[in-house]
Protein backbone atom coordinates (compact mmCIF):
# COMPACT_ATOMS: atom_id res chain seq x y z
CA UNK A 1 0.00 0.00 0.00
CA UNK A 2 1.02 3.44 -1.13
CA UNK A 3 1.66 5.53 2.42
CA UNK A 4 0.51 9.14 3.48
CA UNK A 5 3.03 11.81 2.46
CA UNK A 6 3.91 12.53 5.17
CA UNK A 7 7.13 13.96 6.85
CA UNK A 8 7.89 11.06 9.20
CA UNK A 9 11.26 11.70 10.42
CA UNK A 10 9.37 15.51 11.60
CA UNK A 11 7.03 13.85 13.82
CA UNK A 12 5.94 14.48 17.14
CA UNK A 13 4.33 12.20 19.75
CA UNK A 14 1.53 14.34 19.23
CA UNK A 15 -2.57 13.19 17.44
CA UNK A 16 -2.55 13.31 13.69
CA UNK A 17 -6.49 11.99 12.59
CA UNK A 18 -6.32 9.40 10.49
CA UNK A 19 -9.11 8.35 8.05
CA UNK A 20 -10.79 5.74 10.07
CA UNK A 21 -11.68 4.57 13.40
CA UNK A 22 -13.70 1.90 14.94
CA UNK A 23 -17.14 2.74 16.97
CA UNK A 24 -19.17 -0.54 19.17
CA UNK A 25 -21.94 0.63 21.71
CA UNK A 26 -23.53 -1.45 24.74
CA UNK A 27 -26.82 -0.95 24.79
CA UNK A 28 -29.91 -2.79 26.46
CA UNK A 29 -27.21 -5.34 28.18
CA UNK A 30 -25.56 -5.99 24.39
CA UNK A 31 -23.09 -4.90 22.33
CA UNK A 32 -23.59 -4.29 18.81
CA UNK A 33 -21.60 -5.37 15.90
CA UNK A 34 -19.68 -2.34 16.04
CA UNK A 35 -18.17 -0.44 12.68
CA UNK A 36 -15.27 1.45 11.20
CA UNK A 37 -16.40 5.08 10.20
CA UNK A 38 -14.89 8.15 9.53
CA UNK A 39 -16.71 10.52 12.11
CA UNK A 40 -13.88 11.35 15.02
CA UNK A 41 -16.34 13.42 16.77
CA UNK A 42 -18.50 11.93 19.82
CA UNK A 43 -21.95 12.96 20.85
CA UNK A 44 -23.11 12.23 24.27
CA UNK A 45 -25.78 13.57 26.91
CA UNK A 46 -24.31 16.37 28.90
CA UNK A 47 -24.81 13.71 31.89
CA UNK A 48 -22.85 10.96 30.52
CA UNK A 49 -21.56 8.64 32.86
CA UNK A 50 -17.92 9.49 31.83
CA UNK A 51 -18.52 13.39 32.27
CA UNK A 52 -19.94 13.18 35.49
CA UNK A 53 -18.22 10.48 37.51
CA UNK A 54 -14.76 9.55 35.18
CA UNK A 55 -16.15 5.72 34.38
CA UNK A 56 -13.52 5.57 31.55
CA UNK A 57 -10.66 3.31 30.59
CA UNK A 58 -8.28 3.16 27.77
CA UNK A 59 -5.02 0.93 26.18
CA UNK A 60 -2.30 2.24 23.97
CA UNK A 61 0.08 -0.02 21.61
CA UNK A 62 1.57 0.21 18.48
CA UNK A 63 1.70 -0.99 14.77
CA UNK A 64 5.03 -1.14 13.38
CA UNK A 65 6.56 -1.89 9.58
CA UNK A 66 8.73 -4.69 10.11
CA UNK A 67 12.05 -4.90 7.99
CA UNK A 68 10.62 -7.36 5.34
CA UNK A 69 7.33 -5.00 4.94
CA UNK A 70 4.76 -6.56 7.22
CA UNK A 71 2.55 -4.22 9.25
CA UNK A 72 2.65 -6.00 13.06
CA UNK A 73 1.53 -5.09 16.41
CA UNK A 74 2.62 -6.22 19.18
CA UNK A 75 1.11 -8.63 21.46
CA UNK A 76 -2.60 -7.01 21.38
CA UNK A 77 -3.86 -10.02 23.26
CA UNK A 78 -2.59 -8.44 26.67
CA UNK A 79 -3.95 -4.90 26.20
CA UNK A 80 -7.21 -6.93 25.48
CA UNK A 81 -6.81 -8.82 28.71
CA UNK A 82 -5.67 -6.21 30.31
CA UNK A 83 -8.58 -3.42 29.46
CA UNK A 84 -11.13 -6.66 30.22
CA UNK A 85 -9.85 -6.21 34.03
CA UNK A 86 -10.34 -2.31 33.92
CA UNK A 87 -13.50 -2.79 32.67
CA UNK A 88 -14.16 -5.40 35.20
CA UNK A 89 -13.06 -3.23 38.32
CA UNK A 90 -14.77 0.25 36.77
CA UNK A 91 -18.30 -1.94 36.77
CA UNK A 92 -18.40 -1.36 33.09
CA UNK A 93 -18.94 -4.29 30.98
CA UNK A 94 -15.94 -6.25 29.19
CA UNK A 95 -15.43 -5.94 25.36
CA UNK A 96 -14.66 -9.15 24.12
CA UNK A 97 -11.49 -10.05 24.01
CA UNK A 98 -11.59 -11.41 20.56
CA UNK A 99 -13.47 -8.86 19.04
CA UNK A 100 -11.21 -6.18 20.79
CA UNK A 101 -8.01 -7.73 18.44
CA UNK A 102 -10.59 -8.04 15.49
CA UNK A 103 -11.25 -3.88 15.80
CA UNK A 104 -7.53 -3.82 16.68
CA UNK A 105 -6.86 -5.36 13.18
CA UNK A 106 -9.63 -3.62 11.32
CA UNK A 107 -8.26 -0.01 12.88
CA UNK A 108 -4.82 -0.64 11.54
CA UNK A 109 -5.97 -2.10 8.31
CA UNK A 110 -7.97 0.91 7.34
CA UNK A 111 -5.13 3.25 8.61
CA UNK A 112 -2.47 1.04 6.51
CA UNK A 113 -1.08 3.88 4.75
CA UNK A 114 -0.71 6.04 7.78
CA UNK A 115 1.46 3.31 9.28
CA UNK A 116 5.51 4.69 9.47
CA UNK A 117 7.77 2.65 7.09
CA UNK A 118 10.48 0.82 7.90
CA UNK A 119 13.72 2.88 9.46
CA UNK A 120 11.59 5.89 9.95
CA UNK A 121 11.87 5.91 13.64
CA UNK A 122 8.06 6.31 13.54
CA UNK A 123 5.33 4.12 14.35
CA UNK A 124 1.02 4.20 14.11
CA UNK A 125 -0.30 4.88 18.01
CA UNK A 126 -3.24 2.62 18.63
CA UNK A 127 -5.86 4.34 21.14
CA UNK A 128 -8.52 1.57 22.19
CA UNK A 129 -10.41 3.18 24.92
CA UNK A 130 -14.35 2.58 26.77
CA UNK A 131 -15.86 4.91 28.42
CA UNK A 132 -19.77 5.25 30.15
CA UNK A 133 -22.16 7.42 27.22
CA UNK A 134 -25.51 6.87 28.99
CA UNK A 135 -26.97 9.59 31.22
CA UNK A 136 -26.40 9.48 35.06
CA UNK A 137 -26.89 11.60 37.54
CA UNK A 138 -26.96 9.27 41.05
CA UNK A 139 -23.39 7.93 41.57
CA UNK A 140 -23.60 4.78 39.80
CA UNK A 141 -22.89 2.85 36.67
CA UNK A 142 -23.78 4.03 33.55
CA UNK A 143 -26.15 1.85 31.66
CA UNK A 144 -24.94 2.41 27.90
CA UNK A 145 -21.04 2.61 26.94
CA UNK A 146 -18.97 3.26 23.74
CA UNK A 147 -15.53 1.51 22.92
CA UNK A 148 -13.47 2.70 20.19
CA UNK A 149 -10.20 2.74 18.62
CA UNK A 150 -7.85 5.69 16.92
CA UNK A 151 -5.26 5.32 15.48
CA UNK A 152 -2.27 8.67 14.67
CA UNK A 153 1.08 8.52 13.47
CA UNK A 154 3.85 9.43 15.81
CA UNK A 155 7.49 10.52 16.04
CA UNK A 156 10.06 8.52 18.03
CA UNK A 157 9.62 9.61 21.49
CA UNK A 158 13.51 10.79 21.72
CA UNK A 159 14.13 13.65 19.59
CA UNK A 160 17.60 14.36 18.94
CA UNK A 161 18.83 11.09 20.63
CA UNK A 162 18.08 9.38 23.96
CA UNK A 163 18.74 11.85 26.96
CA UNK A 164 18.70 10.50 30.64
CA UNK A 165 15.75 11.85 32.77
CA UNK A 166 16.25 13.22 36.39
CA UNK A 167 12.81 12.73 38.71
CA UNK A 168 12.19 13.78 41.72
CA UNK A 169 10.38 11.74 44.33
CA UNK A 170 6.89 12.77 45.17
CA UNK A 171 5.34 14.34 47.89
CA UNK A 172 1.96 13.03 46.45
CA UNK A 173 0.62 9.83 46.25
CA UNK A 174 -0.48 8.11 42.75
CA UNK A 175 -2.38 5.20 43.97
CA UNK A 176 -4.39 4.23 47.12
CA UNK A 177 -4.18 0.48 48.50
CA UNK A 178 -6.73 -1.64 47.20
CA UNK A 179 -7.57 1.37 44.77
CA UNK A 180 -7.18 1.83 40.87
CA UNK A 181 -3.33 1.86 40.73
CA UNK A 182 -3.80 -1.96 38.92
CA UNK A 183 -5.88 -0.72 35.72
CA UNK A 184 -5.74 1.55 33.03
CA UNK A 185 -8.28 3.96 34.17
CA UNK A 186 -8.59 7.37 33.30
CA UNK A 187 -8.83 8.89 36.72
CA UNK A 188 -5.46 7.66 37.53
CA UNK A 189 -3.92 9.79 34.87
CA UNK A 190 -6.26 12.97 35.82
CA UNK A 191 -4.61 12.94 39.23
CA UNK A 192 -1.49 13.10 38.21
CA UNK A 193 -1.52 15.94 35.60
CA UNK A 194 -0.84 18.16 38.46
CA UNK A 195 1.89 16.64 40.02
CA UNK A 196 3.57 16.30 36.70
CA UNK A 197 2.80 19.92 36.24
CA UNK A 198 4.86 20.83 39.35
CA UNK A 199 7.73 18.35 38.72
CA UNK A 200 8.37 20.11 35.10
CA UNK A 201 7.95 23.58 36.49
CA UNK A 202 10.51 22.73 39.39
CA UNK A 203 13.17 20.86 36.10
CA UNK A 204 12.52 17.77 36.57
CA UNK A 205 11.31 15.33 33.77
CA UNK A 206 9.22 13.02 35.88
CA UNK A 207 7.75 11.91 39.48
CA UNK A 208 8.98 8.92 41.16
CA UNK A 209 5.71 7.47 43.26
CA UNK A 210 6.08 5.65 46.47
CA UNK A 211 3.68 3.60 48.21
CA UNK A 212 1.10 5.37 50.02
CA UNK A 213 0.75 2.85 52.82
CA UNK A 214 4.32 3.47 54.32
CA UNK A 215 5.79 5.99 51.89
CA UNK A 216 8.75 3.69 51.57
CA UNK A 217 8.60 1.57 48.32
CA UNK A 218 9.11 2.37 45.14
CA UNK A 219 6.01 1.88 42.70
CA UNK A 220 6.06 4.04 39.71
CA UNK A 221 6.13 7.31 37.59
CA UNK A 222 2.83 8.52 36.27
CA UNK A 223 2.89 6.36 33.38
CA UNK A 224 5.49 3.97 32.97
CA UNK A 225 7.36 0.94 35.61
CA UNK A 226 10.59 0.78 36.56
CA UNK A 227 13.46 -1.18 35.33
CA UNK A 228 16.79 -1.28 37.72
CA UNK A 229 19.96 -3.11 36.86
CA UNK A 230 22.29 -4.28 40.01
CA UNK A 231 25.85 -4.16 40.47
CA UNK A 232 26.57 -7.79 39.62
CA UNK A 233 23.70 -7.16 36.09
CA UNK A 234 20.64 -8.40 37.48
CA UNK A 235 17.42 -6.68 36.37
CA UNK A 236 14.79 -5.68 39.64
CA UNK A 237 11.64 -4.32 39.14
CA UNK A 238 8.90 -3.17 41.64
CA UNK A 239 6.44 -6.11 43.03
CA UNK A 240 3.06 -4.24 44.37
CA UNK A 241 -0.48 -4.58 44.02
CA UNK A 242 -1.03 -0.86 43.09
CA UNK A 243 0.74 -0.40 39.88
CA UNK A 244 -0.06 -1.33 36.44
CA UNK A 245 1.23 -4.00 35.32
CA UNK A 246 3.04 -3.28 32.20
CA UNK A 247 3.07 -5.02 29.18
CA UNK A 248 6.41 -3.54 27.59
CA UNK A 249 8.55 -4.28 31.09
CA UNK A 250 6.52 -7.81 31.12
CA UNK A 251 8.22 -8.44 27.88
CA UNK A 252 11.30 -6.91 28.88
CA UNK A 253 12.08 -9.31 31.80
CA UNK A 254 11.15 -11.88 29.51
CA UNK A 255 13.88 -10.72 27.03
CA UNK A 256 16.54 -10.73 29.67
CA UNK A 257 16.33 -14.05 30.96
CA UNK A 258 15.07 -15.89 27.73
CA UNK A 259 17.27 -13.73 24.98
CA UNK A 260 20.27 -12.48 27.01
CA UNK A 261 20.47 -14.73 29.64
CA UNK A 262 19.91 -12.32 32.60
CA UNK A 263 18.88 -13.23 36.50
CA UNK A 264 15.50 -11.15 36.64
CA UNK A 265 13.65 -10.21 39.56
CA UNK A 266 10.02 -9.19 40.61
CA UNK A 267 10.12 -7.80 44.40
CA UNK A 268 9.38 -5.19 46.75
CA UNK A 269 12.56 -2.09 46.10
CA UNK A 270 12.63 0.32 48.93
CA UNK A 271 13.55 3.62 48.47
CA UNK A 272 16.82 3.67 50.72
CA UNK A 273 18.20 0.47 48.22
CA UNK A 274 17.77 3.04 45.04
CA UNK A 275 21.90 3.89 45.47
CA UNK A 276 22.70 0.17 45.41
CA UNK A 277 21.77 -0.39 41.40
CA UNK A 278 23.98 1.00 38.73
CA UNK A 279 21.24 1.44 35.87
CA UNK A 280 17.70 2.74 36.05
CA UNK A 281 14.41 2.78 33.06
CA UNK A 282 11.34 3.37 32.50
CA UNK A 283 9.23 1.25 31.07
CA UNK A 284 6.51 1.88 28.65
CA UNK A 285 4.80 1.87 24.98
CA UNK A 286 5.79 4.68 23.80
CA UNK A 287 9.75 5.01 24.46
CA UNK A 288 9.97 1.16 25.43
CA UNK A 289 12.55 2.07 28.10
CA UNK A 290 13.75 5.49 29.11
CA UNK A 291 16.83 5.63 31.02
CA UNK A 292 17.00 7.65 34.52
CA UNK A 293 20.38 9.08 35.27
CA UNK A 294 19.39 10.79 38.58
CA UNK A 295 16.34 10.90 41.43
CA UNK A 296 15.85 13.68 43.68
CA UNK A 297 14.92 13.04 47.06
CA UNK A 298 13.82 16.59 48.83
CA UNK A 299 17.44 17.93 47.43
CA UNK A 300 19.14 14.63 48.11
CA UNK A 301 20.43 13.14 44.86
CA UNK A 302 20.77 9.20 44.11
CA UNK A 303 22.56 8.90 40.69
CA UNK A 304 22.78 5.91 38.73
CA UNK A 305 26.08 5.43 37.80
CA UNK A 306 25.68 3.83 34.18
CA UNK A 307 22.65 5.63 33.16
CA UNK A 308 23.67 9.40 34.13
CA UNK A 309 23.55 10.68 30.81
CA UNK A 310 22.61 8.02 28.23
CA UNK A 311 20.92 4.25 28.14
CA UNK A 312 23.47 2.52 30.17
CA UNK A 313 24.83 -1.09 28.68
CA UNK A 314 22.37 -3.51 30.08
CA UNK A 315 18.96 -1.41 29.19
CA UNK A 316 20.44 -0.76 26.06
CA UNK A 317 20.89 -4.79 25.55
CA UNK A 318 17.14 -5.09 26.29
CA UNK A 319 16.17 -2.02 24.19
CA UNK A 320 17.92 -3.16 20.90
CA UNK A 321 16.39 -6.74 21.45
CA UNK A 322 13.07 -6.06 22.01
CA UNK A 323 12.58 -3.69 19.54
CA UNK A 324 14.78 -5.48 17.26
CA UNK A 325 12.10 -8.44 18.19
CA UNK A 326 9.10 -5.45 17.50
CA UNK A 327 10.60 -4.76 14.04
CA UNK A 328 10.69 -8.26 12.73
CA UNK A 329 15.29 -8.24 12.73
CA UNK A 330 14.99 -11.06 15.89
CA UNK A 331 12.77 -13.75 15.68
CA UNK A 332 10.18 -13.38 18.42
CA UNK A 333 8.23 -16.03 20.94
CA UNK A 334 5.65 -17.57 19.43
CA UNK A 335 2.30 -15.18 20.14
CA UNK A 336 4.08 -11.91 20.83
CA UNK A 337 3.66 -10.52 16.79
CA UNK A 338 0.36 -9.90 15.56
CA UNK A 339 0.12 -9.66 11.40
CA UNK A 340 -2.05 -7.01 10.15
CA UNK A 341 -3.74 -8.88 6.58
Amino acid sequence: MEKKNIDWANLGFGYLPTDKRFVANFKDGAWDEGALTEDATINMSECAGVLQYCQSCFEGMKAYTTEDGRTVVFRPDLNAARMADSCRRLEMPVFPEDKFIEAVAQTVKANEAYVPPFGSGATLYIRPFMFGIGPVIGVKPSTDYQFRVFTTPVGPYFKGGVKSLTLKISDFDRAAPHGTGDIKAGLNYAMSLHPIVQAHNEGYDENMYLDAATRTKVEETGGANFLFVTKDGKIVTPKSPTILPSITRRSLMYVAKEYLGLEVEEREIFKDELPEFVECGLCGTAAVISPVGKVVDHGKEIVFANSATEMGPVTKKLYDTLTGIQMGKIEAPEGWIYEIK
